[in-house]
């Protein structure tokens, strides 16, 4: 699996007339707080961006519902991506200003594994029940189903394939996503669900299968300013991450950006 540019230098030179003029965002600092799951593919894209503007980006990391919650109690966050639109709605719904909102990528949600005891291969709702892939003790590692988007909708995709009941008292619960994927790679539970993504980063984990598209809400990644309308450095770089340089970069690391290209 990739893991990441060779030479972000190289890459963005080639790519500098994509970005907003310097003078635009110069000697700024912009807040970002990203679900965890775009922890790779952003740190690739900030480090090209970075490197063509004189801005310092700072980014935070976890589940989209701690993220939303940190924003609504004054986190100083100027730009907010979030792994599914549920947060967003949330925090519009909290009285926030949540401005130049748009969807920009989408992922799959997808069962993975690091034991050589499970097999290479296993699609989830083609007639064998996950919970075979487990010993009497062992548990499904899964973001937290009460507040971590890859955890709701993997608690849709169980509902939709009639496992959940038997699998919720199972789960090795994460505080996001890649908390659940770390207990895979440490091979804590033979099994886990973590975003397609999430995989493709891991040099520990394979994917046996991917949850079937219908099983659950389409997994949508929006992007939005936080009341930054007025913040250059902020809307300059919400322009970019936009873009098709930006996008490019997410391709490469497994995203879909089709929800983004015209």
């Amino acid at each position: 699996m990739p893991t990441g540019f060779v030479n972000k230098c190289l890459l963005a030179s080639a790519i500098l007339i994509s970005f907003p003029a310097a003078s635009a965002v110069a000697s700024d600092n912009v807040h970002i707080a990203a679900a965890a799951s775009l922890t790779n593919a952003l740190n690739d894209a900030i480090a090209v961006y970075e490197a063509n503007n004189d801005v310092d980006v700072t980014v935070i990391y976890a589940s989209s519902s701690t993220l939303a919650r940190q924003i609504a109690n004054g986190s100083p966050a100027q730009l907010f991506l979030s792994a599914n639109v549920t947060w967003m709605d949330w925090l519009e719904d909290q009285g926030i200003n949540v401005q130049q909102r748009r969807d920009l990528l989408q992922n799959r949600l997808a069962l993975v594994s690091a034991s050589s005891s499970v097999p290479m291969q296993f699609s989830p709702g083609e007639g064998i029940a996950i919970e075979t892939l487990l010993g009497e003790r062992d548990r499904l590692s899964v973001g937290d189903p009460d507040h971590v988007p890859a955890g709701i909708y993997t608690q849709q995709a169980l509902e939709t394939l009639g496992e959940w009941e038997a699998l919720a008292p199972r789960l090795a619960r994460g505080n996001d996503v890649r908390a659940a994927l770390a207990l895979v790679e440490r091979e804590e539970t033979p099994v886990g669900v973590v975003y397609q993504t999430d995989a493709f980063a891991s040099n520990a984990v394979r994917v046996l299968g991917l949850f079937p598209l219908a099983s659950h809400d389409s997994i949508t990644y929006p992007i939005a300013l936080i009341d930054a309308e007025q913040n250059t450095a902020a809307v300059a770089l919400r322009e970019w991450l936009t873009s098709g340089a930006a996008l490019d970069i997410f391709a490469e690391h497994g995203f879909d950006t089709s929800i983004s290209t015209p």
